[in-house]
């Protein structure tokens, strides 16, 4: 199950946007800025990844960076999404 319905992920000159679509853009107006760490999480809950798998793909995506760091940056930015008004689904 998507955590995340009716969103696309894109390139926009220097970092990345999520856009609503279908019904998701009746009920949410504008965009969302991502950077690279950002768009991975937001592609992950639209896969329907729980938070542990996202915080493990971040662990194999970037260099340097241990599973606690990681499940600390998902755990941050879902919260952020999710105060910005992006309806994310428990997994």
């Amino acid at each position: 199950m998507k955590r995340i319905e009716n969103w696309v992920v894109s390139k926009l000159g220097g970092g990345y946007v999520a856009v609503p679509s279908g019904k998701t853009a009746e009920d949410f107006s504008g965009i969302i800025r991502l950077n690279e760490t950002a768009k991975d999480i937001f592609e992950g809950l639209i896969e329907g990844l729980t938070d542990e798998q996202i915080a493990a793909r971040l662990v194999e995506l970037y260099e340097g960076i241990d599973l606690q760091k990681a499940t600390a940056v998902v755990a941050s930015v879902v919260e952020q999404l999710k105060r910005k008004g992006v309806p994310i689904d428990e997994a």
